[in-house]
């Protein structure tokens, strides 16, 4: 299936044909879609579909077997995910990866691309430069953790937070990296409602601001009310794509999330 819902003009992600297998079983069965600049898009499905496997192949984390992908205007197939990331492409993941022997604030000391201070040349040549950079980037990380709930504990070992505020910690060291596209895989799953509501928040703010977000979600009440624009895959492939709204009233997509044609406002 071609996504005809959002023109390649107007894609900041977009992939054509996508395949991938693992021991011979077919995870993404040729994905095809775009996700349209400047909006937030929903990726779901039901258990197995390929959304997690799609997700590590337009991060790089993981090679297709076939197809193609693009980021803005370049094509990003089969790169690696440090060459995507300097695009402007950034993730999470559905089971937090945090750096747990760093402290919070170090966390997100060591997102932003080309610091100075990796260069052992500026260390001893230009201090005054690395000394600065260095400055800017605790300034900087310092206002992202209080956006994001987490400055009182700037200098707890990330290992020590709770499995909310390591959720918290992942999209803060993502935002310090500056994403023009941002990947979140499950950003809700885990977490008490009054959290979901706020990571809800974060993610319109980030919209607000001009990133586009695609994010892997299960709940569909979620979707709804943050989401401008849904994909819907079932055994790797793209099923349906649109609003949630209309999508609801789509026989095949309430047949792949519960098994049998039935009301689709049972999709909830």
């Amino acid at each position: 299936m071609t996504d005809q819902s959002v023109s390649r003009a107007d894609s900041a992600l977009g992939c054509q044909d996508l395949t991938k297998s693992f021991l011979g079983v077919r995870a993404v069965n040729g994905a095809t879609f775009e996700v349209p600049r400047g909006q937030i898009t929903a990726l779901i499905g039901p258990n197995g579909a390929g959304k997690t496997t799609v997700v590590n192949i337009l991060s790089g984390l993981m090679k297709s077997d076939g197809g193609t992908m693009h980021l803005e205007s370049t094509e990003t197939t089969n790169w690696e995910s440090e060459k995507i990331a300097r695009l402007g492409l950034m993730r999470t993941f559905q089971l937090s990866r945090e750096l747990g022997g760093l402290t919070v604030l170090e966390n997100l000391l060591v997102a932003p691309h080309d610091q100075p201070g990796e260069k052992l040349f500026n260390i001893f040549f230009r201090p005054g430069r690395v000394t600065k950079a260095e400055k800017a980037h605790v300034e900087r990380a310092l206002e992202v953790l209080r956006t994001y709930g987490l400055y009182e504990l700037r200098d707890s070992r990330a290992s020590d937070l709770s499995g909310g505020q390591k959720k918290l910690l992942e999209i803060s060291r993502a935002v310090m990296a500056g994403p023009k596209v941002l990947l979140l895989d499950e950003p809700m799953a885990g977490v008490n409602p009054a959290l979901i509501e706020r990571i809800g928040g974060y993610i319109l703010d980030l919209k607000a601001q001009g990133v586009t977000v695609l994010m892997v979600e299960h709940n569909l009440n979620v979707v709804e009310k943050i989401c401008d624009h849904v994909i819907v895959l079932a055994e790797g492939r793209t099923l349906a794509t649109g609003r949630l709204s209309d999508l609801r009233e789509n026989k095949e997509v309430v047949s792949a999330y519960l098994g049998e044609v039935i009301d689709a406002s049972a999709i909830s």
